[in-house]
């Protein structure tokens, strides 16, 4: 039994191309590339959720310009 060849994965590729063809395959791939994107991007806002919900400061993505005014200086 043990694992298969090159030539068996190549054959059962050809197969599934075969009854679903390329179309169906290339949609399905599109589909599941869509939930895994939209799943990361629901953890990463529940993350910066309870990140301001602890008083913790998200870090800012790099290359974005932050602007503010120091009110008052105080020491840390």
């Amino acid at each position: 039994m043990g694992t298969f060849s090159i030539w068996h994965w190549l054959i059962v590729l050809l197969v599934v191309v075969l009854v679903f063809g390329t179309k169906k395959l290339r949609n399905m791939g599109t589909d599941l590339g869509g939930a895994v994107r939209g799943f990361k991007e629901g953890m990463k806002s529940e993350e910066d959720k309870s990140a301001q919900a602890r008083g913790e400061i998200p870090a800012s993505p790099a290359g974005q310009t932050i602007e503010g005014e120091v009110k008052e200086k105080t020491r840390a």
